[in-house]
C-alpha cells in the first residue's frame, strides 16, 4: 500500500516500494507436574490421565527484575527473529511483576512480550517495547505476527514506537507517554490494532494507512490517512469520516478481553476476563478486573510434538489448553466441544493440518475462548482451517458467546498450502475480536492456484460480531456473510494481487468477487469503518466492479466505506453495489461512500 502521511506528519523520507506486500532461554516456569492417576476407558481398560500444569518449555523466557543481562537475552531473541518472517522459531518473553530499568525490548517475528501481573501497572518498564522496520529498509508493511500485552511503559524519549501492520496486537498496555505507530523515517505502515490499553499521551499514526482501536483510553490522536476506526475509546477524535477519515463509536456493543497468563504469588493462573456490553475504556482501570482465574493445573500444557489425539484426550478429560510456543502438526482435528474451554497460545503457537483435516473445530457450546493461535494451511487442501460450531448450529449463546481473539489464518507464504475456507463461523453470537485471515501474496508456495483459497471468512451464524477484521487476498469472496444481524466494526482488505486476468475473477456477470459480500437473503446487517484495496500486479488492467456487495434493504446499513486503487494497478468501478464513484489513475486516493444506502 502507498499513502503519504497527512500534512500533520513530520517530513518524510523518500517513499519505498512495498515490494510484494501492498505497494509491501531458558528460564523454567514453576513446576506443577501432577501425578498420573488412572481412569476407565470406554472399553474398561485403565488409561493414564494426562497431567495438568507443568513447566512452560524452553521458548517461554521468564524474567524478574534480578535476572542478569535481561537486555542481552532479549536482544538475542530479536537478532534471531528480526527478519525471520516465515521461520519456525516461536518465543514468549514473560516478565514477573516489578520494575525493570533501562530496557529496550525490540520485538521481531513470532515473539510475544507480556507482563505477568494481574494489571498492566504491576509490571513496569522504564524503557521501551519497540517495533521498527530497519530489516526491511524502513518499510513496516511486513511487520506481522508479534504482540505486546499487559505492561506499563515509561518510554525513554517520552514516546514508544510500535510500527506494525497486520497480526500484531497491542493489548492491555499502559504507555505513560506517547505512542508512535510509524517506522523511523515515516516509511510505509499498513495498519494494526489496539485494545484495552491506556496511552497517556498522543497516538501518532503518521503514515499508517488504517488502524482500529477498541475499549481504550488515549490522550489524543494525531492524524488519519484512509481509515481510522474507534469503538469505546475515551479521548478518541470525533466522528468525521471522510475528512479526516475517523469513524468513532462511543461504545463497543459486546466485547470480552483476551485471556492471559499471570502470577498469583508463585502460582501461574490464566485470567479470563468477563464479557462486557456497551464497553468503553479499559477493563482494568478501576481496580481488579472482572472475570475468572483458572489455575495452571487445570490446563494441559501443550508442547511441540503433542498429537491431536493427546490434545483431544486432554479436552475430554476436562482440561483447558495452553499451547507453548512452537509449531504443531496435527493429523486429525482438534475438537473443543466442552463449554467454557480456554485454548490459549503463547508466542504465536502455530497449528498445521497435515492431511486435509480442519485444524480446529469448536462445538455449538457456550463460552469457548480461542486466543493467540496461528493456523497455517497444510499442503493437502482443507475444506476449512477453523470451524466454530457445526453446520446447522442453532443454540443461543448470547449470555456466554464463544470468542476468538488474535486468531490468525495463513495460506501459503511459509510453504505451499491450500484451504477452501479459512474461518467458518456457524455458531450464533460468536465474537471475532481481531483476526487476520491471509492468503499469502509473498513468500514460498505462492501462486493463483498454488495456495488456492476461495473464502477467508464465511459467517452462517446469527448475531455474530467482528471487531477488527483483517482479511486479504482470497481467490473469491474474502468475506461471505450469510447469517442474520451480523455486525462488523472495522474491516481492512486487499483483493488478491495475483489474479492472472479479468476472466479468472469473473463472477457471473459481475467483474470480480466483492471483498465483503452480504447474502441476498439477509435482512439485517451493519458495518462501520470498512475499506477494500486492489493491486493487480499481474494484470493491472483488471477492473473490480465493487469492494462491497449487499442487498438493498432497510435493515442493511453501512457507515464509512472506501475503496482504494494502489498505484493504479487495477481499478474499482464502485464502492458498494453500483453506488460510489470509481477509482481512477495512479494516485492512491480513496473513493468513499459515507453511508449505504
Amino acid at each position: 500500500m502507498q499513502a503519504p502521511p497527512t500534512s500533520s506528519a513530520p517530513p518524510t523520507a523518500p517513499r519505498r516500494h512495498r515490494r510484494s506486500k501492498a505497494v509491501g532461554f531458558a528460564a523454567l516456569a514453576v513446576s506443577l507436574l501432577m501425578a498420573f492417576p488412572t481412569a476407565q476407558s470406554a472399553f474398561g481398560d485403565e488409561t493414564a490421565e494426562l497431567p495438568g500444569g507443568g513447566d512452560l518449555g524452553p521458548n517461554v523466557l521468564v524474567f524478574d527484575p534480578s535476572t542478569p543481562d535481561i537486555q542481552g537475552k532479549v536482544d538475542e531473541v530479536f537478532k534471531k527473529q528480526e527478519s525471520n518472517q516465515f521461520g519456525t522459531d516461536r518465543y514468549a518473553l514473560m516478565f514477573k511483576p516489578g520494575t525493570y530499568d533501562n530496557i529496550n525490548a525490540q520485538i521481531g517475528f513470532y515473539t510475544s512480550i507480556a507482563g505477568l501481573g494481574l494489571n498492566p501497572d504491576d509490571t513496569t518498564f522504564n524503557g521501551d517495547v519497540t517495533v521498527d522496520a530497519g530489516w526491511f529498509d524502513g518499510n513496516a508493511t511486513q511487520n506481522f505476527w508479534r504482540s505486546a500485552e499487559n505492561l506499563a511503559l515509561n518510554p525513554v524519549s517520552g514516546t514508544n514506537r510500535w510500527a506494525v501492520s497486520q497480526a500484531a496486537p497491542f493489548r492491555r498496555m499502559h504507555v505513560k507517554g506517547g505512542l508512535n505507530l510509524a517506522p523511523d523515517g515515516y516509511g510505509w505502515a499498513s495498519g494494526g490494532y489496539i485494545a484495552d490499553s491506556k496511552i497517556d499521551g498522543q497516538v501518532g499514526p503518521y503514515s499508517q494507512q488504517q488502524w482500529y482501536t477498541r475499549d481504550s483510553s488515549i490522550g489524543g490522536w494525531g492524524n488519519g490517512v484512509w481509515n481510522m476506526t474507534f469503538s469505546g475509546v475515551e479521548g478518541a477524535p470525533a466522528q468525521s469520516f471522510p475528512e479526516p477519515p475517523y469513524t468513532t463509536l462511543d461504545n463497543t456493543p459486546v466485547s470480552r478481553e483476551k485471556p492471559f497468563l499471570y502470577l498469583d504469588g508463585d502460582d501461574y493462573k490464566v485470567f479470563v476476563p468477563a464479557k462486557r456490553t456497551n464497553a468503553r475504556g479499559t477493563s482494568w482501570g478501576n481496580g481488579t478486573p472482572q472475570g475468572e482465574s483458572i489455575p495452571l493445573d487445570q490446563f494441559y500444557v501443550v508442547k511441540p510434538g503433542a498429537s491431536a489425539e493427546t490434545i483431544n484426550a486432554a479436552v475430554d478429560q476436562g482440561l483447558h489448553l495452553l499451547f507453548t510456543p512452537g509449531v504443531y502438526h496435527v493429523d486429525q482435528t482438534i475438537n473443543i466441544d466442552r463449554a467454557d474451554t480456554v485454548a490459549l497460545g503463547l508466542g504465536l503457537a502455530t497449528i498445521i493440518p497435515d492431511n486435509g483435516v480442519t485444524a480446529v473445530k469448536v462445538g455449538d457450546v457456550d463460552g469457548v475462548k480461542l486466543a493467540g493461535l496461528l493456523i497455517d494451511a497444510g499442503t493437502t487442501n482443507s475444506e476449512s482451517l477453523i470451524e466454530v460450531g457445526p453446520e446447522g448450529s442453532s443454540a443461543n449463546h448470547a449470555d456466554n458467546p464463544t470468542s476468538l481473539q488474535d486468531v490468525f489464518v495463513r495460506v501459503g507464504g511459509a510453504g505451499a498450502g491450500k484451504a477452501t475456507n479459512g474461518l467458518v463461523v456457524n455458531s450464533d453470537d460468536t465474537i471475532i475480536d481481531h483476526t487476520w485471515l491471509w492468503r499469502a501474496d509473498h513468500g514460498d508456495g505462492v501462486g493463483w492456484e498454488t495456495n488456492r483459497s476461495d473464502y477467508g471468512l464465511t459467517v452462517n451464524g446469527d448475531n455474530v460480531l467482528a471487531t477488527g477484521l483483517f482479511v486479504e487476498h482470497f481467490n473469491k469472496y474474502d468475506v461471505q456473510w450469510n447469517g442474520e444481524n451480523g455486525r462488523t466494526i472495522f474491516f481492512q482488505n486487499e483483493k488478491a494481487y495475483d489474479a492472472p486476468n479479468q476472466a479468472a475473477i469473473q463472477n457471473g456477470d459481475i467483474k470480480g468477487y466483492a471483498a465483503y459480500k452480504v447474502a441476498d437473503s439477509v435482512t439485517t446487517h451493519e458495518g462501520w469503518g470498512m475499506g477494500s484495496y486492489c493491486y493487480f500486479n499481474v494484470d493491472p488492467t483488471i477492473r473490480q466492479q465493487h469492494g462491497f456487495q449487499a442487498p438493498v434493504k432497510p435493515g442493511v446499513k453501512f457507515h464509512d466505506l472506501l475503496v482504494v486503487s494502489l498505484g493504479g494497478q487495477g481499478q474499482y468501478d464502485h464502492v458498494i453495489n453500483d453506488t460510489g464513484s470509481p477509482t481512477s489513475g495512479t494516485d492512491t486516493i480513496p473513493s468513499q461512500v459515507v453511508s449505504f444506502p
